[in-house]
C-alpha cells in the first residue's frame, strides 16, 4: 500500500508539521480580510444571504477546491482551513449574541428607504442601491407607483420588504413604470399633480419652473394616484 500512496506527500505534500501554523495564521487573516471587503462593499450582490454567511461559503468553498486539484496542496493544511474556520464561526456566532454593536457592525440595519410614499433620504443615500434596480424590485410586486406604498425597508440581507397603502388610502405618488419616468422634466407643461424625481416629494405646481421643497431638485414627473392591482 505504501508502494501505490506517498502518505507523507498526500497528507502534508512534503511540507513540515509547523507549516500548520502558518495554514493557521493565513487562514484567520484571509478569514478577515473577506469579511471587511464583504462588509465594506456593501449589501448588493449579497441579496438572501448575510454577509457573514457569504464569508462561511468562501471560505469553505476555496478550502475544499485547492486540494482537489493543486498537487501542492496537502489534506492536512486543507483540514486545518476547515477547523479554523469553524472555529472563527463560533466565535463571531458568540460576539453576535454577545455585543449589539459587532452585531449592527458586520450584519447591518435595517433601513427605512420608503415613508409615507417618499423616500427616505437620509437611509437611502446610505444604500450602495441604484435607483433603477430599486423600482425593479418594486415593480416586481406589482407597484406602479410611490403612492401606493406606506414604507419599504432594506433587510440586513439586502431584500427589500414592501408595505402598502389600502387602496382607500392610496394617495398620489411618483410613477416607476420606465415608459413614465423617462418624461421626467425640469418643465412643467401644465397645472397638476407632480412628483419630486429625486425624493418623490409630491406638490401641487403651475406651469412655471420650480425646486422640490424637500430635495431642491428640479425635475419633476407628472404624479399619479391608481390602486394597485395585483
Amino acid at each position: 500500500m505504501d508502494d501505490i500512496f506517498e502518505w507523507k506527500r498526500l497528507l502534508f505534500n512534503d511540507l513540515p508539521v509547523v507549516f500548520l501554523l502558518e495554514v493557521l495564521f493565513r487562514t484567520c487573516i484571509m478569514f478577515i480580510i473577506v469579511l471587511l471587503t464583504l462588509k465594506f462593499a456593501g449589501k448588493r450582490g449579497v441579496k438572501q444571504l448575510s454577509v457573514f454567511e457569504v464569508v462561511i461559503i468562501i471560505s469553505l468553498g476555496s478550502a475544499a477546491g485547492d486540494p482537489m486539484f493543486y498537487e501542492d496542496v496537502g489534506l492536512i493544511p486543507a483540514l486545518t482551513v476547515f477547523i479554523t474556520v469553524l472555529l472563527m464561526y463560533r466565535l463571531v456566532t458568540w460576539m453576535l449574541g454577545k455585543s449589539k454593536r459587532f452585531e449592527n457592525f458586520i450584519e447591518g440595519k435595517v433601513k427605512c428607504i420608503i415613508e409615507d410614499g417618499q423616500f427616505s433620504l437620509q437611509s437611502f443615500k446610505k444604500e450602495d442601491l441604484a435607483l433603477d434596480e430599486f423600482f425593479a424590485e418594486l415593480r416586481l410586486r406589482s407597484i406602479e407607483h410611490l403612492g401606493q406604498v406606506r414604507n419599504a425597508y432594506i433587510e440586513t440581507n439586502g431584500a427589500i420588504s414592501v408595505y402598502f397603502y389600502e387602496d382607500e388610502d392610496v394617495k398620489y405618488g411618483l410613477p416607476i413604470r420606465p415608459q413614465l419616468f423617462a418624461m421626467k422634466s425640469k418643465d412643467i407643461p401644465k397645472s397638476g399633480t407632480y412628483a419630486c424625481t429625486f425624493c418623490a416629494n409630491v406638490q401641487q405646481l403651475e406651469p412655471v419652473h420650480a425646486n422640490c421643497t424637500v430635495c431642491g431638485r428640479e425635475e419633476w414627473i407628472e404624479a399619479i394616484k391608481t390602486k394597485r392591482v395585483v
